[in-house]
């Protein structure tokens, strides 16, 4: 008679809002924060790292409102190995439903000897104090011994056994600079499972870097190994080249659930609108031949590739897009089409939005609808990123006047509210090389930045002469000697006025780092 081996879950650990977060362009405010919690949760995460509390004031801040605001998932916040830290941390955290202190210290000798120039002994005694320390606020622990992959196996093995007799409940074995290969990671779990007397007493997890394109197949092997808990990002941003792409992770335990015989709680209906709210907040679109979530993830171009999915589509698709959150169905939608039409077609692509998302996202669709014959799926999509998710910021351009021609300089009129001048709206005109020059010439006037675009994509978003087009902007500035670089994205049928409001944006992503005072202040922890 044969038996079948019940299946174990996996928890998902995201780390967006931390180390995805902390990378280059990819910088969030309290309120983006906030709002891709919500998602995250609806997403059915198990654990979301709110951020890194000692950092800086509004890391702290962010950790602490989102601890307070979340229920049902717990809520991390990082720690160095030190009582500075872990303290912040649970000041940050005490108000959590279900709170998680996550220590790291160095467990490699390239960061023991160079780094912190001290001893193994040493760093074993900072790692045991603290965990120690950190279970004085509560019983939900996490340790991890960061650059393990490049670390001594048996002073790991060493390491974990102390922290989780001083009372740590979860080990993450981070592949901190994305240095291992997958058979060596397997190894590298099944070895502590089999030297560690206590390993037990602990779930143990993994976070893995992409620096070899490797981080999803090094956690899948060390799934395999019995690690259940992993840690991973959406879209897979994080430090250098990234984290594990938590969709590619989930997908792959779903589509080969013969391999693995585990499970996830994610609702992988979510998973397309989270990665999307994830680009609309940060202005960084993924790259169109990304894994589940990229434009092409689901298009057939090949005419023998095209024969085989109109007879069945399991021929080239081993999973369905339904099941990630994607429609297949093109709808057309129009300036005639009623509310109850448009809000189907909106939950059926996933969105859920309340009564003032709605009422917002209604007033763009009745412009957008005069303007174009036909709304499209895409046009939808950034029209509920317009409503719903672009940043509440401090300016807001309310008229844009452009006047152009072959023989005429053009000449751009904008009129910008101040919300910081209690909404006080102030216009000026400007000459430039276009109408996106122009229009950037006159923001820069009213607004005395001395912002400079470092670089200018646009994409049409659907076909056609009459195409919504989406403008992103790379924007940096200097404050007190550091070069400070983000991103801005701006949506509009008129290609200057989207150019315009990609910089406006960049422009409040900057006020809002400067008002947080995040320059020089945030620890690049590289966990």
């Amino acid at each position: 008679m044969s038996t079948t081996t019940k299946k174990e879950k996996v928890y998902i650990f995201d780390t967006t809002l931390r180390d995805g977060e902390q990378a280059p362009g990819f910088s969030m405010n309290i309120d983006e924060k906030l709002h891709f919690t919500d998602q995250l949760v609806k997403l059915g995460m198990d654990i979301i790292e709110a951020g890194f509390p000692v950092s800086s004031p509004g890391d702290f801040e962010a950790v602490k409102k989102i601890a307070e605001r979340v229920k049902g998932v717990q809520v991390a916040g990082l720690a160095r190995a030190n009582r500075k830290d872990i303290d912040v941390a649970w000041d940050a955290l005490r108000n959590a439903e279900n709170p998680r202190i996550h220590i790291f210290i160095s467990s490699s000798d390239i960061h023991i000897n160079y780094q912190f120039k001290k001893t193994r002994e040493e760093v074993l005694a900072i790692a045991v104090d603290s965990v120690k320390h950190a279970r004085n606020y509560m019983p939900n622990v996490e340790f991890s011994p960061m650059d393990a992959t490049r670390s001594d196996w048996n002073y790991v093995a060493q390491m974990v056994e102390a922290v989780i007799h001083a009372g740590a409940t979860t080990i993450n074995i981070p592949d901190t600079v994305g240095y291992a290969m997958p058979s060596e990671f397997h190894q590298f779990i099944t070895f502590l499972f089999n030297n560690v007397p206590n390993i037990d007493k602990a779930i143990v997890s993994v976070h893995c870097h992409n620096d070899l394109g490797l981080a999803t197949a090094n956690t899948l092997a060390a799934i395999e190994a019995g690690a259940r808990q992993v840690e991973c990002t959406i879209n897979g941003i994080g430090e250098r080249a990234g984290n594990t792409a938590m969709e590619e992770l989930v997908m792959a335990l779903k589509v080969r659930g013969d391999k693995y015989n585990v499970y996830t709680d994610i609702n992988t209906k979510q998973i397309v609108p989270t990665s999307k709210l994830l680009t609309h907040i940060t202005g960084v679109n993924v790259q169109p031949n990304k894994a589940i979530v990229g434009a092409n993830a689901f298009a057939h171009e090949s005419g023998i590739h095209q024969d085989g999915m109109l007879k069945n589509a399991m021929t080239y698709e081993i999973m369905r897009p339904e099941d990630v959150g994607i429609t297949k169905s093109a709808l057309i939608l129009g300036k005639h089409s009623g509310r109850h039409a448009v809000i189907a077609r909106l939950n059926n692509m996933g969105y859920n939005l309340s009564d003032e998302e709605l009422d917002r996202f209604f007033k763009l669709f009745k412009v957008l609808a005069d303007k174009k014959k036909q709304i499209f799926d895409e046009d939808l999509e950034v029209l509920v990123g317009e409503a719903v998710y672009k940043v509440k910021g401090r300016y807001k351009v309310t008229n844009v006047q452009i006047s152009t021609g072959m023989y005429s300089p053009p000449m751009t009129l904008v009129t910008i509210k101040d919300r910081n001048d209690e909404g006080v709206e102030s216009f000026d005109v400007a000459h430039g090389n276009g109408g996106v020059d122009a229009g950037i010439n006159a923001v820069k006037k009213i607004t005395g930045t001395n912002a400079k675009i470092e670089s200018f994509n646009l994409v049409a978003i659907t076909g056609g002469s009459d195409a919504l087009c989406e403008v992103t902007v790379t924007v940096v500035e200097e404050i007190d000697g550091k070069q400070l670089k983000v991103f801005g994205n701006g949506v509009n049928i008129d290609i200057s006025v989207a150019g315009i409001l990609s910089f406006v944006d960049a422009l409040n992503k900057l006020d809002y780092i400067k008002q947080r005072n995040h320059i020089g202040e945030k620890i690049e922890a590289q966990l």
